[in-house]
């Protein structure tokens, strides 16, 4: 494909991202990652294994010549406990990538914006390539950005929820207002909802329920090769 897809200069060319979580086992997981045509995965730091490496790790179902990693911050709810997280994915080896969350709310899985701002800033001035998981808020998009982030991830809906593109106007102002890559982030369940957000102009999609939870992960994974 002559289209390519660049963030925080890495060139990848597919503009879907795909989760690890959720998956019945590592093996459909496996099986689920190389159906997609993805070039990145996004792996929660505390589902690693930073400690023994003899273990059976969900590292050992993803091929690391092929697929670049985007650690993550999941279950993270305070700016300390993120960054802490982000640090270890690092010293781990895993990348000095980061999608920073930090959960604002047990129940909704929404951040909470203003610790996301911080770790933001903190973990620029340490040399991550910040990608921070935000509401789809043009105003705090365009704050992250100038604190350094090297993307901007808003939601599309809540986390898990597969509602789709919920504030698609939202969005369009978001891609207005900044400059760095904008990639839809939670609540994208199905093809069409990734061709919604792909006609409003975003950079990419990331997807993990919408197809670790459907009946056959695999078939799913392989609709979206064409992003």
């Amino acid at each position: 494909m002559a289209d390519k897809f660049t963030i925080a200069g890495l060139e990848l060319k597919s503009r879907l991202i795909v989760g690890t979580g959720k998956y019945n086992s590592f093996d459909i997981m496996h099986k689920a990652l190389d159906a997609s045509g993805s070039d990145m995965v996004t792996v929660a730091v505390r589902r690693v294994n930073l400690t023994d490496r003899s273990e059976e790790s969900l590292l050992d179902y993803i091929d690391q010549d092929r697929f670049a990693l985007l650690p993550n911050t999941a279950g993270c709810y305070t700016v300390e406990d993120a960054v802490r997280c982000a640090r270890l994915g690092r010293e781990a080896g895993l990348s000095e990538l980061v999608k920073l969350e930090v959960i604002g709310d047990e129940k909704t899985l929404f951040p909470d914006n203003e610790a996301l701002l911080e770790a933001t800033r903190i973990l620029v001035k340490e040399g991550f390539a910040v990608l921070p998981y935000t509401n789809d808020d043009p105003i705090m998009c365009k704050k992250l950005e100038e604190a350094g982030a090297a993307a901007v991830m808003p939601l599309g809906a809540p986390i898990g929820s597969g509602l789709g593109i919920q504030n698609p106007n939202n969005l369009r102002i978001i891609l207005e207002t900044v400059s760095v890559p904008v990639v839809v982030d939670a609540g994208v369940g199905t093809a069409s909802d990734a061709t919604i957000a792909m006609e409003l102009g975003v950079d990419g999609v990331l997807m993990n329920t919408g197809i670790a939870a459907a009946k056959d992960p695999v078939a799913v994974s392989y609709t979206h090769l064409t992003l």
